[in-house]
């Protein structure tokens, strides 16, 4: 059996994030390890961000994230 979780689109963070997207926005990410990076959002599932950073592709699951500033 196959469940599908989708992001809830009514929700303040997920549109932040879809904004930052949209419009390309630099962002900084800190995990809970104290690493810091520092790109454009790629993408975002249920699950994980990718973001770009200095044009690399770098997956970061969201129980890790410590914070996210945009812009």
């Amino acid at each position: 059996m196959s469940m599908t979780l989708e992001l809830d689109t009514r929700l303040p963070s997920t549109k932040l994030l879809q904004g930052a997207l949209r419009d390309k926005q630099a962002v900084e990410l800190k995990v809970v390890t104290g690493d810091t990076f520092n790109g454009t959002l790629r993408w975002q599932d249920p699950d994980c961000l990718c973001l770009d950073v200095d044009g690399q592709t770098t997956l970061i699951w969201r129980s890790a994230i410590a914070y996210l500033k945009v812009g």
